[in-house]
């Protein structure tokens, strides 16, 4: 017998700011060691071109405590355990929460505090991430007081309670898991107030 995936949609309040990503001054754009960030039509691209290599972009002037956002990410190359995915509550003293999805469909939360790295929620199998690339998942994240619940493609998938990092920059990021290049182009952010 199949159990139905559960879908879930928070009640929210009204747009906070919406990102078609035609404004470079909204994102941290640029050449790094391990590739390259830049605006394309109405998308931010992370493409990485190193071994292992890591990117990732905070949206700039976007503090956030209590949200519901959404945002559309596209890997156009991507293996395995490459993920990437979501910044949350990233602090000056480069603290933040991880939400990730990897390219053979799994998801997990990392958290890192006080300079140690932890897995609130460890990597999981999940239906709703398609494996691949390329491939579109529209990713979400509900973050009330202490609690942080995620979402992918319209299914909920798991929820955090976590005092350390109540408010912060909201991002994205990708990851290369092995010697091959990784690609994901970021689009149509959405920011909503949660409902009162």
């Amino acid at each position: 017998m199949v159990t139905p995936t559960v879908s879930i949609k928070p009640a929210l309040g009204a747009i906070t700011f919406s990102d078609n990503f035609s404004n470079p001054a909204n994102w941290i754009l640029g050449k790094r060691p391990a590739g390259r960030i830049s605006l394309g039509k109405g998308e931010l691209t992370l493409a990485i071109n190193q071994p292992g290599g890591y990117l990732f972009s905070l949206r700039q002037g976007s503090v956030l405590g209590d949200f519901y956002a959404e945002i559309t990410a596209s890997p156009s190359i991507c293996l395995g355990g490459d993920d990437y995915g979501m910044l949350i509550h990233f602090s000056p003293n480069q603290e933040f929460y991880r939400f990730s999805l990897t390219c053979d469909g799994q998801v997990r939360l990392d958290k890192y505090f006080n300079g140690k790295a932890s897995s609130p929620q460890p990597l999981t199998p999940n239906g709703s991430v398609p494996p691949g690339a390329p491939s579109i998942s529209r990713l979400a994240v509900l973050a009330v007081g202490n609690d942080m619940s995620f979402f992918a493609n319209g299914e909920y998938l798991f929820t955090v309670h976590d005092p350390s990092l109540p408010v912060g920059s909201l991002g994205v990021f990708a990851r290369s898991a092995g010697d091959n290049a990784v690609t994901v182009n970021f689009s149509d952010l959405v920011v909503y107030q949660t409902a009162k």
